[in-house]
């Protein structure tokens, strides 16, 4: 086994950590460690991301739930048309993206370039909501449930989450406060078992298609990351919710930047001079 592979497998647990103790953020490191670490190319990390992320917050969902922690009913509401739009990304959009999107004297854009560029901008986006202190609102019992944006909000995020191979929790759970009316812990069990949903569902996407899995490496992944659920539950019992979730929001800007960085300026330099 080469060394940069049993580092990802390390790196996996701290997937796993990320989801105990936040609820989501995992599939946000679980792609870069796959592309940079694992070797695995973009589009298929992507389909990896989504078994390994929709296992782990399986566990972590049913965790929740024994602690009476999930609304099953608006897991139904926002999962179903998230899980169809994740399915039909996986299996129909991704698929028919050309290898090379388009070309100039300088650079090419090639379909796994466009997918970790669109990738370190999600990342972006979801470390200003880690970094930004959330404050719940108080929901009045009064408020009706607006239920054409939570459905609107559910395709519009498997979407997202079909074609970068994120779960999408740090989508869902301010999704879930703020138009299906619901308290935060509660929220962030709900989202878990949302994630699984389209996660999983939209890997069986990949199965129906042409990609070849290694199953090894995905399950040593994925057992790796599930170790690191029980690792981050007991974690956050211990440490501040909201300091550990600003400190990896900075980790997460981090990482978006260094992406972009190297998908374009460095895919650039090397198209210039033929590399």
């Amino acid at each position: 086994m080469e060394i940069s592979n049993i580092i990802g497998y390390i790196l996996a647990v701290f997937v796993g950590m990320t989801l105990g103790m936040l609820g989501s953020g995992g599939s946000i490191l679980s792609v870069p460690i796959l592309v940079y670490m694992m070797g695995i190319e973009p589009a298929l990390a992507t389909a990896y991301s989504l078994f390994v992320i929709g296992t782990t917050s399986l566990i972590g969902g049913v965790h929740k739930a024994k602690q009476k922690l999930v609304d099953f009913n608006k897991v139904i509401l926002f999962g179903i048309p998230a899980v169809i739009s994740v399915f039909i990304t996986r299996k129909f959009i991704v698929p028919r993206i050309p290898k090379i999107i388009f070309t100039t004297e300088n650079f090419i854009l090639s379909k796994s370039i466009l997918i970790m560029i669109v990738f370190a901008f999600v990342m972006i986006f979801a470390s200003f909501r880690m970094i930004k202190p959330f404050k719940e609102t108080t929901i009045s019992g009064e408020e009706k449930l607006n239920y054409f944006k939570v459905v609107t909000m559910g395709i519009l995020i498997g979407l997202i989450s079909g074609f970068v191979g994120a779960g999408g929790g740090f989508l869902i759970v301010p999704t879930l406060l703020f138009f299906a009316k619901i308290p935060m812990k509660i929220a962030v069990g709900t989202s878990l078992f949302i994630v699984s949903l389209q996660s999983l569902i939209g890997f069986t996407g990949d199965i129906m298609g042409n990609q070849i899995i290694d199953w090894e490496l995905l399950q040593v992944f994925t057992l790796a990351s599930i170790a690191g659920v029980f690792i981050g539950n007991f974690i956050s019992r211990k440490v501040d919710e909201e300091k550990l979730k600003t400190g990896f929001g900075w980790f997460v800007l981090a990482m978006g930047i260094y992406i972009i960085i190297k998908e374009v300026f460095v895919s650039l330099y090397f198209t210039k001079y033929n590399f």
